[in-house]
């Protein structure tokens, strides 16, 4: 487990799941948990960009591409099922007036060391699915938000700071768009591509929240947490390009059923 990880998150849970602790990385480990069970969903990353200018070589490590190769052959080894999770942010980012929106046939176009490493392992599964014929798929979310996310993250930041009397902080000029979408939301849909997905197939996962920029999201919690919508300071952006992600993202038309079972717009709800 990281730092970002908290056991405690599980107490409601315990009686309903088998936890064990170990790392992915522990070839054993991993042997003797793929055998025991009859799918995997690969959720493991370091997601947190803010951490590539103090160790941006945690970012290889963690997003483990090598361990995403071993899960692969495992899984064809032992014919289990495989989904990988994966980011937007493979798809780079876009002008904040481009009408355009990503689909699963848009290039990858990483930018930082997460998203780069993330694709790499994306690749790695597709590898994986044509040539020994893993049975696997893949999904890319936006960025997810809710309950015990920890406080590094955007959403919670803005909240924990407020709640100790200090202002919140903004990149730039706030106009970076993110489509949030609510882990619940995001769970609901890895649950349907499980059941109802086609494997080889990658699907997007969003909310359709791409009108909602940064600088909206900082003014509304201000104002639900009785704070002025301007109380928070700007800060310098961060040095690599995160204009209008690829968020929000349209669905193809043989997912439609995905899109309208789960990609249920909640920001305002």
């Amino acid at each position: 487990m990281t730092y970002a990880a908290n056991p405690h998150n599980l107490d409601g849970v315990r009686e309903q799941i088998n936890f064990v602790q170990g790392d992915i990385c522990d070839a054993e480990l991993m042997d003797r948990l793929i055998a025991e069970t009859d799918i995997v969903v690969h959720f493991a990353a370091e997601s947190h960009n803010d951490n590539l200018t103090a160790r941006p070589k945690a970012f290889p490590r963690h997003q483990r591409v090598w361990h995403v190769h071993y899960l692969c052959k495992q899984c064809v080894t032992t014919t289990k099922r495989l989904h990988h999770i994966s980011t937007d942010e493979v798809f780079g980012d876009l002008a904040l007036d481009d009408p355009n929106r990503c689909t699963e046939e848009t290039p990858y176009n990483p930018s930082s060391p997460y998203s780069s490493t993330k694709a790499s392992s994306d690749m790695l599964v597709r590898a994986w699915i044509r040539s020994f014929g893993v049975k696997a798929t893949i999904s890319n979310c936006s960025n997810n938000y809710g309950p015990r996310q920890h406080i590094e993250k955007f959403i919670p930041r803005q909240i924990t700071n407020i709640l100790s009397d200090i202002k919140p902080k903004l990149y730039g000029t706030g106009e970076q768009v993110r489509d949030w979408i609510p882990v619940d939301d995001h769970n609901s849909a890895v649950h349907l591509i499980l059941e109802k997905g086609t494997l080889g197939d990658t699907y997007i996962i969003g909310a359709d929240n791409d009108h909602v920029n940064n600088k909206a999201v900082i003014e509304m919690i201000c104002d639900l947490m009785g704070k002025s919508k301007d109380w928070y300071e700007h800060v310098n952006d961060r040095p690599w390009p995160r204009h209008a992600l690829c968020d929000g993202l349209e669905q193809a038309a043989p997912r439609a059923w995905l899109a309208t079972t789960i990609y249920r717009p909640r920001w305002h709800g």
